[in-house]
């Protein structure tokens, strides 16, 4: 009996030393399934393995530019955006620079594509309960309202962390900590702010804003990544954050070179710039430079042929001195090749503003397409002054998806920024944005999973829809 008993313990054994060699086999299988944490190669085809941001809900409180430019990047880019909005007004841009009677203005189209609109009242009881549930249910919250505003309306950090702790709350304000954090900004304050009106113009000039919206979309753009890096850092800490994003910080950060140059000051003058050429002294401050390079290679703004009657027949000429040889042999000034006055960038830098001026009186003779394409035969950096006009009739940027067309129900067909950022295996589509209020019962029901009963209750409750006017007093 002893006997048996050992010969199954032995069989026992050998049986579960088999089952172990076994599991180890499986194990290098399982590796192959995942390398370095993430998922096997998808087998689609690539741009049929859906959008980057697929399954990140946003719950957007924003309006005007900066935060709305966020959320239309991350609607791009695959993220569910909806957008709330007070019932019967909506984001205020919908009517402002309006060019189609009754119809969304372009300002507020340009900026809120992807999205689907909801309309809440977040002072009624309801309205509040709405929001409450969007915030358990959504991943990212966008705000860019004046300060305080969302603490005012109960929504603080600690209330809805509470509520939902894997939230990121995202915010653009005007300033960072600081002595100006309560003050309110727009665009040209932004830019006046963080350093580049000052560095922008001539100088005997005064300080100039910039056509781009550099303190508004700049800073969306901004947002935009701290976001992505918040919801990347959730996937390890399952919590949520907040992001900020002040539009002095923005714009200082797009104009960094100039935050540069104020350091360089202190060793010397600017050699790049045409000031330095010209013999005049530099002050405290990084000076206003016209249209000089800022990455240190000479360059200038020049009249283009018919520039008399179109106010942009204007290229930007770079003369970079690997190419000098190759800008004189092409303006027709071999000479300066060997002229001890020109051969060398130190002794151009004196005589760059004769030297322009002359190549000026050969990109004079030709459009700015023309002396584009000759330049570029010889590598020589150059930019023809596009307006907006070309760029809007440009064939290739509406192939690449930079400029699309895009049916409205209201305005008809309208041209719009496509996405800046392209993906090989993430397609953009750039839809309309919504009319206000579009998506109210889609987003209750569908998202929320409000019942029909519930919905028809909040219908009524005055949630979701403008306060009804008071009735005029008849006439006596």
């Amino acid at each position: 009996m002893a006997k048996k008993k050992v010969k199954k313990a032995k069989a026992k054994t050998k049986a579960a030393a088999k089952k172990v060699v076994k599991l180890k086999a499986k194990k290098p299988a399982a590796k192959k399934a995942v390398a370095n944490g993430l998922p096997r190669p998808s087998g689609k085809p690539f741009g049929q393995a859906g959008k980057a941001l697929d399954g990140v809900k946003i719950l957007d409180f924003t309006h005007v530019q900066s935060g709305p430019t966020c959320t239309q990047l991350l609607a791009w880019l695959g993220a569910d955006c909806i957008k709330v909005e007070r019932p019967g007004v909506g984001d205020i841009t919908r009517t402002q620079l309006r060019d189609v009677k009754g119809a969304d203005s372009l300002y507020f189209t340009m900026l809120n594509h992807n999205k689907r609109s909801i309309t809440i009242d977040s002072k009624h009881a309801t309205g509040k309960q709405i929001l409450d549930r969007l915030i358990k249910h959504c991943d990212v919250l966008v705000e860019n309202f004046a300060p305080g505003a969302l603490d005012r309306m109960g929504l603080t950090w600690e209330y809805i962390h509470k509520l939902n702790p894997r939230m990121i709350v995202a915010s653009v304000k005007g300033f960072g900590p600081g002595p100006y954090e309560e003050c309110k900004v727009y665009e040209n304050v932004a830019q006046c702010t963080g350093g580049s009106a000052s560095t922008t113009g001539f100088r005997d000039g005064p300080p100039l804003v910039t056509g781009a919206q550099i303190g508004d979309s700049g800073t969306g753009l901004h947002l935009a990544l701290g976001i992505v890096s918040a919801l990347y850092q959730r996937n390890r800490t399952g919590r949520g954050q907040r992001v900020l994003c002040a539009m002095q910080d923005g714009v200082l950060n797009l104009a960094r070179v100039k935050l540069r140059d104020q350091q360089r000051l202190k060793h010397g003058p600017l050699t790049e710039f045409s000031q330095y050429g010209e013999g005049i002294p530099f002050g405290e401050a990084t000076p206003r430079a016209g249209n000089d390079s800022g990455g240190g290679q000479p360059g200038w703004i020049l009249k283009c042929k018919g520039w008399e009657t179109d106010p942009n027949a204007y290229i930007y000429f770079i003369t970079q001195a690997p190419v000098w040889e190759a800008i004189c042999d092409l303006i027709g000034k071999p000479e300066w090749k060997t002229d001890p006055d020109y051969a060398k960038p130190p002794a151009r830098l004196p005589r760059l503003k004769a030297i322009f001026a002359t190549i000026e009186e050969w990109t004079m003779t030709k459009t700015k397409f023309e002396v584009m394409d000759l330049c570029n035969a010889k590598d020589i950096p150059v930019g023809p002054i596009l307006s907006m006009k070309e760029i809007a009739e440009e064939p290739s940027l509406r192939k690449t998806g930079t400029v699309v067309e895009v049916d409205h129900p209201t305005r008809g067909a309208y041209l719009t920024v496509g996405n800046p950022i392209k993906l090989s295996d993430s397609i953009t589509e750039v839809k309309r944005s919504p009319l206000l209020g579009e998506h109210t019962e889609e987003i209750l029901t569908k998202v929320l999973g409000y019942s029909a009963k519930e919905l028809a209750e909040i219908k009524t409750s005055g949630a979701i829809t403008p306060p009804e006017k008071p009735a005029k007093a008849e006439a006596a």
